[in-house]
């Protein structure tokens, strides 16, 4: 008789707060690994960034509505797809490195997973999150609550997606956010105001493991490659 297949392991690492350069540099050391050890397991990063501008590869400057070089808040030009986004305290980032070959080989499909994610996030708090045809991310009441971007080199992925819980939103006023200029960004404090942070992450890491079928595993530290990256690609 044939044994059930087990459920893929993935690592979860949620170190808090950490500046963007460093959850960077992070991330493309641990895809260079898996490049290397097709068989490693996936890991989960999941935290909160300083605040922050980041834009994607081939995102338009004319989105920024400040001088890049006279700002008080950092900006990276970075891998992933899309337009620029915002991030600060009280925004759950997660970025998942996958290999999509033991899951399924079709951006489309990975998107709309972690779409999923979020939505199903929402639901239990009552809330109803919507997808926009057309468009990437998760919207309430016609607000963007959650953004996405993503790259995947060889299958594997890198950078995620940002859940607005309760941050601070004055950021969002100096960017068009991800290009989308007729369409409000919004928390879910907001519609929920006894919503807790760490209730969310804890909803976030259950849904993902059941979304994408795997075994977490809470890690208090990761295996990486030293980063031979050293400019911005």
């Amino acid at each position: 008789m044939q044994q059930p297949e087990q459920q893929r392991l993935c690592q979860v690492y949620c170190p808090g707060q950490v500046e963007y350069k460093t959850a960077w540099q992070w991330q493309r050391s641990l895809v260079a690994a898996r490049r290397t050890c097709p068989q490693l397991d996936d890991v989960l990063l999941l935290l909160e960034h300083p605040p922050v501008y980041t834009l994607g590869q081939g995102a338009s400057l004319e989105f920024l509505k400040f001088s890049p070089q006279e700002s008080d808040v950092s900006v990276h030009r970075i891998e992933r797809g899309g337009e620029v986004t915002y991030h600060a305290p009280g925004q759950i980032v997660g970025y998942p490195i996958l290999n999509l070959r033991h899951y399924r080989q079709d951006l489309h499909w990975y998107l709309r997973q972690l779409e999923e994610v979020i939505i199903r996030v929402l639901a239990r708090y009552g809330l109803r999150g919507e997808r926009i045809e057309g468009l990437t991310g998760v919207w309430v009441k016609g607000c963007k609550v959650a953004a996405i971007g993503i790259k995947v080199s060889r299958w594997i992925t890198m950078h995620g997606f940002s859940l607005n819980v309760c941050p601070e939103m004055a950021g969002f006023q100096n960017i068009v956010p991800c290009g989308i200029g007729d369409r409000p960004v919004g928390r879910l404090i907001d519609f929920e105001p006894e919503i807790d942070i760490l209730n969310v992450r804890a909803d976030l890491l259950n849904v993902f493991a059941e979304i994408f079928d795997v075994d977490l595993t809470l890690v208090t530290h990761l295996d990486m490659q030293p980063d031979k990256h050293t400019g911005i690609q």
